[in-house]
C-alpha cells in the first residue's frame, strides 16, 4: 500500500509539473515545410558552452547538423531571441576550416546567400525575425554527410535582490503563426547534447541552482569559479541497440540556472571599459547596485490582474495560474484587487475591488485555474478595462501577465502608450514565453515607471513572486538621472532611466574620452522627497581586457533606436543608424544580417573581413582572462556610493523566509502537499 501511495504521489506530482512547466507548442530546431515532401535532416550533436564574467554572459553554441538522405539539402535552424543579447559570430566549417560570417544589409545579405545557395557553393546566413527568433540557414548539407556550425551572442548578466539568472532559450512560445502554419521543428539531438555554464564572480557566490536538472550537482572549482555541467551522449550506444536504448535530447525546455550572492555585500559602483591603443575615445559598462534604502510601503493598495488567456498562452496558462495564486496570497489585509480576462475581448471576474481576504484569494485563484485559453489577443481592450474605476485615494498598480502577442484590436505601439499616460498608475509586466513581443510590453512598462520580469516554464514561479512582490510593496527611486563629470562621456544608453526598485541594477553603457577621475552622481525622489547619491570613479587610459563590451554598446543603443522606431513609426535616419552600427559592430539586427561564403568569396563580393578581425581581438581577450584569476570590477571602494548594505530576500523587508531556500524546498513542499 505504502508502495502504491508513493507510486501514485510521484505520478501526481509529474503531471503537475508537467502542467505548471509544460513545453511550448513550437521549439528551437530544425524546420522543415509543414507541407512539403522534403526529407528531414538531423541534429547530430549540441553543445553549449557559457561563461559568465566581468558583468555579462557568452554563450556559444556548436551543432554539427546531419544529412541521411541521397540528396543535398538545406538546413534551416530557429532559435528565440535571447532577452539583451546580440549575436556576434556566426561560422560554419568548409574544407574541414572555420569561416566566419561577415554582416551585410539584410536584403543584400539575402541576396548573396541565394546565389551561392544555387551555385552550390557552401554558404550560411543568420537572420532575425523581429523580436521573435532567430534563423540560421546553411546550404548545402551534403547528402550522407555532417556540416558543424557555430554561433555566438553577448548579453548583460543582471543581479536582482542579491539573486543571479542566466535562461538558454529552447521554447519558442507559439506566438508566430504564420510560422507555426508553416513549419514543423524537429528539436531531437539524435547523438549528444551538452550544456556547461562557468560562473566567474567578483563577489562571493553562495549558491548555485540548476532547477530543472535537479540531477545534475554544480561544483565549485579551485579557483573559486562555480561550474555546472549537463550531459547527454549515446556515442557508447552500438547501431544495433539505438532503437531501443536511444534516449534522445529535445530542445524544447529551457535550461535555466540561478545563482546567489553572500547576504550583507555593500551597495557598489562596478565599472568594466575596453580602450586600446592610441585610440581618443574608449566604451564603459557601469554597473549601479543601490544599498536597501526603500521602505515598505504599509498602507492598502488596490491591484488589477490583466490575464491573457489567448490561443498562443496554451502551454503557459498553467504557470500564469499558478503565478496569479502565488501573488494574491502575498497579499495584505488592507488591499483590494479585481481581475480582467483577455483574449478578443475584455471581461472581469470580480466586478469590482474585492478585499484580499483568505475567502476571496481562494475563490478567484480557483476561478482563474479554470479558465481554457482561446482566440485572439486584444492586449489594449484589456489595458482599457483595468484603466478604469481606478480608486485616486490609494496607490493603484496593474499586474500584466501575458505572451505581449497584440494580434486583435488596437495593435500600435504609440497608442498603448498614450492609453497609459491617461492615468498616474504603474505597470507590473509579467513577460511569458522567449518569443513575447518584450519591445512593446518594456516600453509599455517604462513609461508607467514600472517593471517587468520574464518568466519562463522553466523558472521557479514561487521564487519569481517574491522577487516580484518586494518591489511592488516598497517605495521606489523615481525620476532618477545618473550625470558623470570631469571626463567627457558620450553616447549613453538609457537615455531616460525612469524608476529604480528595491534590488533593482542600474546598467548604462557609453564612450568616454581620455582617462581621469569624475563624479558620478545619481539623483531621485523617494516619496518626493530629492535623493542623492555621489562617488568618485577613475576612467582609465588603457584597458584591453573586454572588447566585447563594444558590441554590448552598439546593441544597447540599437535597442534604443528600436524603441523610437517602434512607438513612432520607421523613420530613415534611425533606420540607416541602427543599420550603421550594426554594420560597424558586425551584429545581426532589424536591417542586418550575417552571411558566410568561402573565403574566396568575400573578395568576389567585395565583402571586408572586418568581423573576422574583431572576432580575433575577442577571442585573444577571452584565452587572455580564461588565464587569469577573477578580478573585482568595483570602482566606489575609495568613496563607496550607498551608505546601506544591497538587499537580500534573507535582510530587512524581504519576509520570514529566505526566497534561496523557497526555490529549494519548491519540490519539497509539493510533495508534502500530496502527503
Amino acid at each position: 500500500m505504502k508502495q502504491l501511495k508513493t507510486r501514485l504521489n510521484i505520478g501526481v506530482i509529474s503531471l503537475i509539473f508537467n502542467l505548471l512547466f509544460s513545453s511550448f507548442s513550437f521549439a528551437a530546431g530544425l524546420l522543415t515545410p509543414a507541407s512539403g515532401n522534403l526529407p528531414a535532416l538531423q541534429i547530430k550533436h549540441h553543445d553549449v558552452n557559457v561563461i559568465i564574467e566581468d558583468g555579462y554572459a557568452i554563450t556559444e553554441v556548436e551543432q554539427v547538423f546531419h544529412n541521411p538522405n541521397a540528396q543535398d539539402l538545406e538546413a534551416i535552424y530557429s532559435f528565440p531571441v535571447p532577452e539583451k543579447a546580440a549575436v556576434a559570430e556566426f561560422t560554419i566549417w568548409i574544407d574541414g576550416k572555420p569561416v566566419t560570417g561577415e554582416v551585410l544589409e539584410k536584403q543584400q545579405a539575402r541576396q548573396v546567400y541565394e546565389q551561392e545557395k544555387s551555385s552550390g557553393r557552401e554558404t550560411g546566413l543568420a537572420e532575425k525575425d523581429a523580436y521573435k527568433t532567430f534563423d540560421i540557414h546553411v546550404s548545402p548539407v551534403r547528402a550522407g554527410q555532417d556540416t558543424r556550425v557555430r554561433f555566438v551572442y553577448l548579453q548583460p548578466a543582471h543581479m536582482d535582490t542579491g539573486i543571479g539568472r542566466y535562461v538558454y532559450p529552447l521554447e519558442e512560445g507559439g506566438v508566430d503563426e504564420q510560422k507555426l502554419a508553416f513549419w514543423t521543428a524537429n528539436t531531437e539531438v539524435m547523438e549528444s547534447f551538452s550544456f556547461k555554464l562557468t560562473l566567474k564572480s567578483g563577489y562571493p557566490v553562495e549558491a548555485l541552482r540548476f532547477p530543472n536538472q535537479p540531477s545534475v550537482i554544480p561544483q565549485k572549482n579551485a579557483n573559486g569559479d562555480w561550474v555546472v555541467q549537463l550531459e547527454n551522449s549515446n556515442s557508447g550506444i552500438q547501431e544495433g541497440q539505438k532503437a531501443v536504448n536511444q534516449a534522445v535530447f529535445n530542445l524544447d525546455k529551457d535550461l535555466l540556472v540561478y545563482w546567489r550572492h553572500k547576504e550583507g555585500l555593500p551597495g557598489s559602483v562596478d565599472m568594466v571599459t575596453y580602450k586600446s591603443a592610441n585610440e581618443k575615445r574608449g566604451t564603459f559598462m557601469l554597473t549601479l547596485t543601490p544599498g536597501d534604502d526603500l521602505k515598505p510601503v504599509t498602507e492598502g493598495s488596490d491591484w488589477v490582474f490583466v490575464l491573457d488567456i489567448s490561443g498562443s498562452m496554451q502551454g503557459k496558462y498553467a504557470t500564469l495560474a499558478n503565478a496569479v495564486q502565488k501573488a494574491l496570497g502575498k497579499m495584505r489585509n488592507n488591499d483590494r484587487f479585481r481581475i480582467i480576462l483577455f483574449n478578443n475581448n475584455a471581461r472581469e471576474i470580480t466586478s469590482g475591488y474585492i478585499n484580499a481576504t483568505p475567502e476571496n484569494i481562494k475563490h478567484y485563484s480557483d476561478e482563474v485555474a479554470r479558465v481554457s485559453p482561446g482566440n485572439g489577443t486584444n492586449l489594449y481592450n484589456g489595458l482599457a478595462s483595468a484603466l478604469k474605476s481606478i480608486d485616486a485615494d490609494r496607490s493603484s498598480a496593474i499586474v500584466l501577465v501575458t505572451d505581449g502577442v497584440a494580434n486583435v484590436g488596437e495593435t500600435h505601439q504609440r497608442k498603448f502608450i498614450e492609453l497609459l499616460k491617461t492615468k498616474d498608475i504603474r505597470l507590473f509586466t509579467f513577460i511569458m514565453g522567449n518569443s513575447a513581443n518584450k519591445p512593446l510590453l518594456q516600453t509599455m512598462t517604462k513609461v508607467s515607471n514600472g517593471f517587468a520580469l520574464s518568466i519562463s516554464n522553466s523558472d521557479d514561479i514561487v521564487g519569481k513572486v517574491l522577487q516580484a512582490s518586494s518591489k511592488m510593496t516598497h517605495e521606489n527611486l523615481h525620476g532618477v538621472k545618473l550625470s558623470i563629470k570631469g571626463v567627457k562621456t558620450s553616447d549613453l544608453t538609457p537615455t531616460m532611466i525612469g524608476s529604480l526598485y528595491r534590488g533593482q541594477q542600474l546598467i548604462v553603457f557609453g564612450h568616454y574620452f581620455g582617462d581621469g577621475v569624475a563624479d558620478i552622481k545619481l539623483t531621485g525622489k523617494i516619496s518626493g522627497i530629492e535623493k542623492e547619491y555621489q562617488t568618485q570613479i577613475s576612467f582609465p587610459s588603457l584597458d584591453k581586457r573586454n572588447p566585447e563590451i563594444e558590441r554590448l554598446w552598439a546593441y544597447a543603443s540599437i535597442e534604443s533606436m528600436m524603441e523610437e522606431i517602434n512607438n513612432f513609426g520607421e523613420k530613415a535616419d534611425i533606420k540607416q543608424a541602427v543599420t550603421d552600427i550594426a554594420l560597424e559592430y558586425g551584429l545581426v539586427s532589424d536591417y542586418t544580417s550575417m552571411i558566410v561564403l568561402r573565403d574566396d568569396m568575400y573578395n568576389t563580393y567585395g565583402i571586408k573581413r572586418s568581423n573576422q578581425q574583431r572576432l580575433k581581438t575577442e577571442h585573444a581577450a577571452q584565452q587572455q582572462r580564461a588565464q587569469q584569476p577573477t578580478v573585482s570590477h568595483r570602482v566606489d571602494n575609495n568613496k563607496p556610493m550607498f551608505k546601506s548594505p544591497r538587499p537580500s530576500f534573507g535582510g530587512r523587508g524581504g519576509g520570514a523566509m529566505n526566497i534561496w531556500m523557497l526555490l529549494l524546498l519548491f519540490p519539497v513542499l509539493m510533495l508534502r502537499k500530496l502527503k
